[in-house]
């Protein structure tokens, strides 16, 4: 039985919760926050319901210190005074979910399970990560750096699952190869899997594509067209650049995800379908909903399990691995014999930092590859771009960090401290000792860098 730990200034809201979840939880209950945290060191406590106004106490406040104390616990925000901007706070300091008062309990009851079972299928992914043999490449995909390692065994994990996937990193990382092979090693490798790029296409013919129409139904339409959900029925559609999608048609999506059913253009029958929904993005979708770019309730159903794809100048160890893997692929489609790098050709592909990802490596590879008279690719042979002095990197020793040249002491420190936070999974307390600084000291230096963002 997972224990459950509820936070709540008024008395009545943790009696009422207790009672409707003691027969499926352990409950403990408080109404003084400082008795709360003592609560949360002294028991093994899976999942908290935290109130955001309790009197003096700041609720952000508090959850942060939760999460610093014990990060892999799920913490469910619950307000009276609900705004895009608390959501969004609550959830950049690691809330799992947040809720409104008066309370819903059979939705307080749905979200605890869902939580818990993220909560769940993490740790599984941890401990699948220590016991899966280290492997170069997975279905498509190349990297042996922990970053990527973490993607693959991620990925093994949840092929199975339907629930929906959000795929989050720049353009160029290889968000749509993560979704096919998720698809493609998964159970519904029989059944179709559809691709569409929510940003290349009108939002008159984008509803068409996903929905499909009857005849008639606009000028143009002389016959009846299925959508992708219909033709992905029972398989996987994957949604490119879903942070581009018209408002208008996230509401016909988030339709379909909560009642599985589609309605063509120009009809009034629904159709049911069973399809997993796989979503990218390169923008950071919080921040669109902030915005008003993006419904939040389809962020929230969009992103049930995310995956974060890194760039390719936060796995520079990959590079050799992708550098042999292009060559040996325009080898063949060029119908040449196979090619190499110079120790001066490498030395500048390893210092470059790729804005366009794995994307640009394979196009500079391409075109070196087409335009070399000889067995060795040598610098000369790259295009200008990667000579670019802006874009040279050294490495820092042991960190895995790559600093460019020119950069000042304070933005170096800036860098440097905000990648040992990454590295510690945003755990503050590791953080500051690895720096060899006080918590204090590091909470002061994250206030400044996230003034000096705004």
């Amino acid at each position: 039985m997972k224990n459950i730990l509820i936070i709540d200034d008024e008395k009545a809201i943790c009696s009422s919760l207790s009672f409707a979840l003691e027969d499926e939880y352990r409950i403990w209950t408080e109404t003084d926050p400082e008795k709360g945290l003592k609560i949360l060191e002294t028991e093994n406590i899976d999942g908290i319901l935290l109130d955001l106004n309790l009197g003096k106490t700041n609720g952000i406040d508090l959850l942060k210190n939760i999460k610093e104390k014990k990060p892999e616990t799920v913490v469910i925000i619950m307000t009276a005074y609900g705004t895009i901007e608390s959501t969004v706070e609550a959830v950049k300091a690691g809330a799992y979910h947040y809720l409104t008062k008066p309370l819903n309990l059979e939705e307080v009851k749905l979200l605890l399970t869902k939580a818990l079972t993220f909560q769940h299928l993490h740790h599984q992914v941890q401990v699948l990560s220590q016991a899966v043999r280290q492997q170069e490449t997975y279905a498509g995909l190349i990297g042996k750096c922990e970053s990527m390692q973490k993607v693959f065994q991620l990925i093994e994990k949840v092929k199975d699952i339907p629930s929906n996937i959000l795929i989050m990193g720049e353009s160029g990382t290889g968000k749509e190869l993560v979704a096919r092979a998720i698809h493609f090693q998964g159970n519904r490798q029989k059944s179709a899997f559809s691709v569409i790029n929510c940003a290349a296409i009108p939002e008159t013919l984008l509803e068409s594509e996903l929905f499909g129409h009857e005849k008639g139904a606009f000028t143009g339409a002389f016959e009846r067209k299925q959508g992708l959900f219909e033709r992905s029925n029972g398989g996987t559609i994957f949604l490119d650049e879903i942070g581009e999608m018209p408002l208008t048609l996230q509401a016909k999506i988030l339709r379909v995800i909560q009642e599985k059913v589609v309605t063509p253009l120009g009809s009034d029958q629904t159709k049911k379908v069973d399809v997993r929904i796989i979503s990218a993005t390169h923008r950071n979708l919080l921040e669109e909903v902030a915005k008003g770019n993006f419904r939040e309730d389809l962020y929230y159903r969009l992103n049930v399990i995310p995956i974060h794809v890194p760039p390719l100048r936060e796995r520079k160890e990959d590079i050799p691995l992708l550098i042999q893997h292009f060559l040996n692929l325009y080898s063949a489609s060029m119908n040449i014999p196979p090619k190499k790098c110079s120790m001066e050709a490498k030395k500048t592909l390893y210092q470059y930092p790729y804005p366009g990802n794995v994307r640009e490596l394979s196009n500079i590879l391409e075109y070196a590859m087409a335009l070399s008279d000889m067995d060795i690719i040598e610098a000369s042979d790259l295009p200008n771009e990667v000579f670019n002095k802006e874009f040279t990197f050294a490495p820092a020793k042991e960190s895995g960090l790559f600093i460019a040249e020119g950069r000042t002491l304070a933005e170096v420190n800036k860098e440097y401290i905000l990648y040992t936070l990454e590295k510690n999974n945003g755990h503050r307390t590791n953080t500051a000792k690895q720096l060899a600084i006080s918590e204090r000291g590091l909470r002061e230096k994250l206030k400044q860098y996230l003034r000096e963002s705004k």
